[in-house]
């Protein structure tokens, strides 16, 4: 019994010290003995089924050990420690606090960030003996366990990992939403709605079975309405925005039948935006729709400034919104929408219509 002590604390200790140190070996034997180690030790610290996963990590790192390690190698590994590892770290309060003891600090002085002090300032035979089993470094050590047990350390997730934030960063790869998860759960939404002319409720969130000719169908939407698309790319540093007017409703094919302008142009020309307008000319264009998401793809297909590769997956619902004369017949005619006034986005008022019936 009084042997192993011994053995579990020694053998941790070269491990870390390998680790630390890159000195190159002297002899040919050694240097083929030592590739071998780093062959184990990179299996050791990637591979899923490693030892490391399963031992009590603290048998491992603990102040025993590191007091066994080389000055080369407490100073190489005291430099991934925090400050407050340290026995001379001090602990400071902003001038602004009220507990604060400068007094003599200007109210009117521009703020500006004191430095810390650099991690190799601290002195690695300064390290308190008490980090080894502080709650922090233990939740710590516990979760390179875990990550090294999930495989999240081996070269080719590490691999999917890279890839996948330069897709984030350049735009052609998109993190999933709320309304994108959403309509994952919810995917027979538009197409049940366009085989049954009977809105309905159903799924496990009451969601609203009605397509766009639903709402077309029962005057949500009408001949004359402007619908107005506008969603901000962030990734590109776009904003599309682009008015379109309901010309007919198609009953066989269940669908509407749209103008717009091609291009970034935004607002349509003045002569469609009165009552009883004449037909359009080019370069205004006509589309039929069936969705909402068949409308946006047309919009930026038309707009030009953002690629397919490049559209995040979105809820068209929400980023399009009728507008429409009063009732009353007042109006004003010096907007760019003839005058034509917000009535909600089609996601508000198909929930709106349909919630009640």
């Amino acid at each position: 019994m009084s042997e192993r002590p011994k053995r579990a604390v020694r053998k941790p200790a070269r491990l870390l010290d390998e680790v630390a140190n890159s000195t190159p070996p002297r002899t040919k034997r050694k240097a083929q003995q030592l590739a071998i180690d780093d062959n184990a030790l990179d299996a050791l610290l990637t591979n899923p089924k490693s030892t490391l996963t399963s031992m009590d990590i603290s048998d491992l790192i603990n102040a025993n050990t590191w007091a066994f390690l080389s000055d080369a190698s407490k100073a190489h590994l005291a430099k991934l420690l925090p400050p407050t590892a340290f026995s001379d770290y001090q602990r400071t309060i902003d001038p602004d606090h009220p507990s604060s003891s400068r007094k003599d600090v200007d109210p009117n002085a521009m703020v500006i960030d004191i430095p810390q002090d650099p991690l190799s300032s601290y002195e690695a035979d300064r390290v308190l003996p008490s980090v080894f089993t502080d709650p922090h470094f233990l939740a710590a050590a516990h979760t390179f366990q875990d990550h090294l047990y999930s495989g999240w350390l081996k070269d080719d997730f590490k691999a999917k990992v890279a890839k996948y934030e330069e897709g984030i960063r350049n735009g052609t790869l998109a993190a999933p939403w709320k309304d994108q998860e959403w309509e994952k759960e919810h995917a027979m939404l538009e197409n049940d709605a366009l085989t049954s002319s009977k809105p309905r409720s159903t799924g496990p969130g009451g969601a609203i079975k009605a397509g766009i000719y639903d709402l077309a169908k029962n005057t949500v939407i009408q001949v004359g309405d402007i619908i107005s698309y506008k969603r901000n790319f962030t990734m590109l540093d776009v904003t599309v925005e682009k008015d379109v007017l309901v010309q007919s409703l198609n009953t066989r094919a269940r669908s509407l039948t749209v103008l717009l302008e091609s291009g970034p142009t935004q607002h349509l020309p003045s002569y469609l935006l009165m009552p009883d307008a004449p037909d359009p000319v080019p370069p205004t264009q006509s589309m039929e729709i069936t969705s909402p998401t068949m409308l946006e793809t047309g919009i930026l297909d038309l707009d030009g400034r953002v690629e397919r590769g490049k559209r995040p997956n979105g809820n068209a619902w929400k980023v399009l919104t009728v507008y429409r004369w009063r009732e009353d017949g007042v109006s004003s005619m010096d907007d760019n929408r003839g005058g034509q006034e917000s009535h909600g986005t089609l996601h508000y008022l198909r929930n709106s219509h349909f919630s009640d019936l």
